[in-house]
This record gives structure tokens, C-alpha cells and sequence, in this order.
């Protein structure tokens, strides 16, 4: 099978596969966001949301999917 063709397949599934946790596990992950760590400023007109520990926890769990994609891949 062509590359292109292969990553295009697995980037259409990983999409898939993301609306469908996002669809579904809405409920389940609603933690996501309102972590001890996350920044969120209000004011009586302003307010401000930071999110750096969830932007932390999604950044490593996405690095170690891709580190597992090209572990599997050789």
C-alpha cells in the first residue's frame, strides 16, 4: 500500500475514533479542563481560562501514542 495512502487511512480512523470519544465520553472525561493546575480567573466582566495541566496530561498521553505508533510500526 502506498504511505500516503496508509497515513491518510490512519489519520481518518484516528479522527473517527476522537468524535467518537468526544461524543460518547463526554460524560466520562469530564475532568478534562478542571484540573488541579488549570488557571481560571473571573471577574464580575472578564474571565480568563488557562488550562496548563490538562494541555500537560493531553501532550503526554499524544506522545506516548506516537511513540507507541512507531515503536509497533518497525
Amino acid at each position: 500500500m502506498n504511505p500516503v495512502t496508509k497515513t491518510l487511512l490512519i489519520i481518518g480512523v484516528v479522527c473517527i475514533g476522537l468524535a467518537l470519544v468526544w461524543q460518547v465520553g463526554g460524560r466520562w472525561l469530564g475532568f478534562l479542563g478542571k484540573l488541579p493546575g488549570d488557571i481560571v480567573i473571573k471577574k464580575e466582566n472578564f474571565s480568563f481560562y488557562f488550562p496548563i495541566m490538562t494541555s500537560v496530561l493531553l501532550s503526554v498521553l499524544l506522545s506516548l501514542i506516537a511513540f507507541l505508533v512507531n515503536y509497533f510500526r518497525r
